[in-house]
């Protein structure tokens, strides 16, 4: 489970448009009914505190994690940053790649999933289909095994569409629930409620400076999370939340 660390230590890039901060588990990224605190309000006093700026500060919400999951998720500090960040979603010219952890192993080590989804509101959960129907959306994605280690299967996934709860849904569509996702047909829990579904890299080009972007945020602490970040990534081993 994730501990518990400034958010000042989890910001992955920061200027005057964009912050980009790695989520943790369990945080919510804008308020609901729980009331919990989310994420963006405290980024608000993030910035309000570090530049001494009075009132309202604007942060744009640019897309969203399920609470469970974690990792990378940008946020827009003005208003021409979040109209153009927006407009590069539905262009998808925003690279988002996951890392899922699964005990089955996939029917091929490569593979892109094309689905049609439909949300069920009432239990807060989607539905996969195999082919369009009434309220139905296309969702795509493509994954790959990278690894295994204690009889798990490290995951790489590009997400294509950015649909409600689609990667859960869609590998478990396939018969690979990520570990700890009781949601969608994982047999047990993991310890904090946390799922071993992970926002790892994001790739854009600068809304308004037009430079690349690549930023990569280090997994929560975790058996598993340890394991494969550190085969993968062990310059960027000690930055684990």
């Amino acid at each position: 489970m994730a501990r518990f660390i400034d958010l000042s230590q989890r910001i992955l890039y920061e200027d005057n448009h964009l912050l980009v901060i790695n989520k943790l588990p369990g945080e919510i990224v804008q308020g609901d009914k729980t009331g919990d605190k989310p994420l963006v309000e405290t980024a608000k006093d993030y910035i309000a505190q570090k530049y001494h700026k009075p009132g309202e500060v604007f942060l744009g919400v640019v897309h969203r994690l399920d609470r469970p999951v974690s990792g990378a998720i940008i946020l827009a500090r003005t208003s021409k940053a979040l109209e153009r960040l927006n407009a590069m979603l539905q262009e998808r010219k925003i690279q988002k790649t996951y890392w899922a952890i699964v005990k089955n192993k996939p029917p091929k080590d490569s593979d892109t999933l094309v689905n049609y989804i439909r949300r069920n509101e009432l239990k807060n959960k989607t539905i996969v289909l195999d082919h369009p129907t009434n309220n139905s959306s296309e969702a795509s994605l493509t994954y790959r095994v990278l690894a295994q280690s204690f009889n798990y299967y490290l995951l790489e996934i590009e997400l294509h569409t950015g649909r409600h709860h689609q990667i859960r849904a869609q590998l478990a569509h396939i018969g690979c629930p990520i570990k700890g996702d009781l949601k969608y047909g994982f047999p047990r829990s993991n310890e904090g409620a946390f799922i071993h579904l992970h926002s790892l890299k994001i790739s854009l080009i600068h809304p308004v400076k037009a430079i690349p972007l690549e930023l990569i945020a280090p997994p929560p602490h975790d058996i598993l999370w340890n394991y494969f970040f550190e085969l993968f990534y062990p310059k960027l081993f000690d930055k684990m939340l």
